[in-house]
């Protein structure tokens, strides 16, 4: 089994950041690609950010793009979130996402791509 730990969240004014961590464990971890998706009150779970283990490659919704920044250390299996420039509409609850199997780029922005998930981190950003 595979176990997702995120961290890092917490209140910040809008147009400050913060850094989310993700970190992976268990007794195979082997996962082809890290998703980040954020979950705010009376919404769905939208995607936010992906990394391809291997090469590093990156991907981001448009809400996000130019401010969030992905990225990966392998030898530690975690993931960083960099949030800058937050806005109130930030606000949610932040959880990272490993898929079981290879998945492509293609299908990075779908939740049912994932079948691990870790609990979710809270991100308030105050007007």
């Amino acid at each position: 089994q595979v176990q997702l730990v995120e961290s890092g969240g917490g209140l910040v004014q809008a147009g400050g950041s913060l850094r989310l961590s993700c970190a992976a464990s268990g007794r195979t971890f082997s996962s082809s690609a890290m998703g980040w998706f954020r979950q705010a009150p009376g919404r769905e779970r939208e995607f936010v950010a992906a990394i391809r283990w291997s090469t590093g490659d990156s991907y981001y919704a448009n809400s996000v793009k130019g401010r969030f920044i992905i990225s990966r250390d392998n030898a530690k299996n975690t993931v960083y979130l960099q949030m800058n420039s937050l806005k109130p509409e930030d606000t949610a609850v932040y959880s990272c996402a490993a898929p079981r199997n290879t998945i492509y780029s293609t299908t990075y922005y779908y939740t049912s791509s994932y079948d691990y998930w870790g609990q979710g981190t809270q991100v308030t950003v105050s007007s």
